[in-house]
């Protein structure tokens, strides 16, 4: 059965909301089952439902450099966010975290201008700088842009703020390096559950601590998965059949959804100075996507 433009839109459209779950969703599993348990939970149940929702990827017809370097990026990413979520100090830490992974978008479009020779306009280099600050701007704290507080809000933990910087980098990478060997295949089931594996084998070498279930961390381990799972089926179908400019236009308001949810979950409020930050990231983001757009 086709699926109309507009109704692919939607679904498309639920994604961008399912992914703005995802901090506050990553963060309240880790509570429960641990930064790396946690993930290997999550990306499990999540592979099982991209199973059902997606299905399992013909291997043969893929490009083989695609399935190597999707995968060393995709998984790579992957770990990167999950854990320097799940290693944050206070929710507080882990909602920042997340804001560093979405320096991602303005990334992607420097990357793209750098590799693959998207045409842009100078219009690139006040949004970029406009995201840089942002970020600079939500790690300053209540401060706002601060150098001082931002220098010691990192040093308080290094290794997870570390972790969504290189993240967004992969991310940016990943964008750019499929975009050119591809050839329009989704390996998404195939890396999650690669994704799965890896974070297994972590969670085993490290003495695998124990997890403790309750009904609370099932629920939000349900919630986190799906968000991750039908996050991107809902996004593939958006972007196979809907308005691809619509979408792309939404998914750059994600940095404000995902603290504004996160915020909500973890009953973490938020200062002034954070989301002024979150609206620099916001924007930045979007000049840079309006500077690579073709006339």
């Amino acid at each position: 059965m086709m699926i109309s433009k507009r109704n692919a839109t939607l679904i498309g459209l639920i994604a961008v909301l399912l992914w703005s779950s995802i901090v506050g969703l990553i963060r309240s599993v880790s509570e429960s089952l641990g930064a790396t348990g946690g993930a290997a939970m999550i990306y499990s149940v999540a592979s099982m439902f991209l199973l059902f929702s997606i299905g399992f990827p013909k291997l043969r017809e893929f490009p083989r450099k695609y399935l190597i370097w999707g995968s060393l990026l995709f998984v790579s990413y992957e770990l990167c966010l999950a854990l320097s979520i799940g290693y944050a100090n206070t929710n507080r830490q882990a909602i920042e975290v997340g804001m560093v992974n979405y320096l991602w978008p303005a990334l992607t479009m420097v990357c793209a201008i750098l590799f693959n020779h998207q045409k842009s306009n100078l219009l690139i280099i006040p949004g970029f700088v406009l995201a840089i600050v942002g970020i600079c701007w939500v790690l300053g704290g209540d401060q706002g842009l601060d150098l001082a507080s931002m220098g010691a809000n990192i040093q308080d933990n290094p290794l997870s703020y570390g972790l969504a910087f290189i993240g967004a980098l992969i991310w940016a990478a990943y964008c750019t390096v499929t975009a050119r060997i591809a050839n329009g295949k989704n390996g998404v089931t195939l890396f999650f559950m690669l994704t799965a594996v890896v974070l297994w084998i972590k969670y085993l070498s490290m003495g695998a601590e124990p997890m403790h279930f309750d009904m609370h961390a099932l629920i939000y381990l349900a919630l986190a998965a799906a968000a991750m799972g039908f996050g991107y089926a809902a996004w593939n179908v958006g972007i196979l059949h809907g308005n691809v400019t619509v979408l792309a236009g939404a998914s750059y308001f994600i940095p404000v959804f995902s603290a504004a949810l996160a915020a909500i979950v973890l009953h973490t409020p938020l200062s002034i100075s954070f989301w002024q930050g979150a609206a620099m990231v916001c924007i930045g983001s979007i000049l840079c996507w309006i500077a690579t757009r073709q006339k």
